[in-house]
Order: structure tokens, then C-alpha cells, then sequence
């Protein structure tokens, strides 16, 4: 099965993804981000980093002043994102280096300083080895990878669900 070129899986194919949110080039990610085995190993976990700490190093007012926008445009625009948008009680954390690009002079200094929390960051990992295994995420807060996927392991499959609020 060959992975559409705008998708992780189509550009990096077994190699290890990079930490994101999903959705992030969207004007209101997701909030929740639910995962579930088909076909699992334990040698290719998710990894998951509190995205929100790393923001919080960095500076929550510096990036919600930084402006990022998508790399490609989305109905013909590029509309304009902050990487940490406050949402009523709530914020919205949005990291994704490669699907959108700085948009501003603050943009570039918060997107180098955040990609360096992130390399520096010890993830959790968390197996979706067996058939069932489920993990939400909060798309919001929490940023999330993979690992590189070992000879072998090329049979994993992995449902996602995007999930607007749980009650």
C-alpha cells in the first residue's frame, strides 16, 4: 500500500516520525487523537512528550505571539496559525515541523527554540502491540511519534479517530 506523498507515512515510510500534533496546519486541530491496534508490535511504540511542559520552557506568551502558516496552501490560502493559541478556558498547542512554516519573525525564534525542547525531550513509550490496544491522546497538549519500524514489522496497522470532546 502506497501513503499519499502529504503524509507522514508517505514521506518517511518505515523511518521514525517526527514529534507532532495532528493537524496542526488546521485552523481547530482535533482534541483528541484515539489510536487502536489492528496489527501490533512492541518493537515500534508510540512516543509521547507533554507538549505543554516543552511550550511552557519556552514561553507560553512568546508562542502565542509566534505565527506559523501551512506549507501548502488549504483552499487555495495560507491561513495565518499560532503555535500556542489560548481557546476560552483551555489553549491549543500546535507543533508540526514539517507541515507548516514560520509566518513571522517571532514565528522563526519560537519554531527553533520549540524544535530544540522537543530533540532535548524524554519521551514515554507506550506499545500498541496486541489486537484492542487503544490510547487517546490529547492532540491539544500532548505531542506524539514513532518509531522506526525494524524488519519484521512492516505489517503494523494502527487506526486513528479524531475525537472533538469526551464526556
Amino acid at each position: 500500500e502506497v501513503s499519499a506523498p502529504n503524509t507522514y507515512s508517505g514521506l518517511y515510510g518505515m523511518k521514525s516520525f517526527p514529534f507532532h500534533t495532528d493537524m496542526a496546519h488546521w485552523r481547530l486541530p482535533p482534541r483528541y487523537l484515539m489510536l487502536r491496534c489492528v496489527v501490533g508490535f512492541e518493537e515500534v511504540p508510540t512516543l509521547l512528550t507533554e507538549g505543554l511542559a516543552l511550550a511552557k520552557e519556552v514561553g507560553l506568551d512568546f508562542l502565542a505571539r509566534a505565527i506559523v502558516r501551512p506549507r501548502r496552501p488549504i483552499n487555495g490560502k495560507f491561513p495565518l496559525l499560532r503555535i500556542y493559541q489560548p481557546k476560552d478556558e483551555d489553549a491549543i498547542l500546535r507543533w508540526d515541523d514539517v507541515f507548516f512554516l514560520p509566518a513571522s519573525q517571532v514565528g522563526e525564534q519560537a519554531v527553533a527554540l520549540f524544535r530544540q525542547a522537543v530533540h532535548a525531550c524524554s519521551p514515554q513509550k507506550i506499545a500498541l502491540a496486541k489486537p484492542g490496544d487503544t490510547l487517546i491522546i490529547d492532540n491539544w497538549r500532548m505531542l506524539h511519534a514513532r518509531t522506526s519500524v525494524p524488519t519484521g514489522c512492516e505489517g503494523r496497522k494502527i487506526e486513528r479517530a479524531y475525537i472533538g470532546e469526551l464526556h
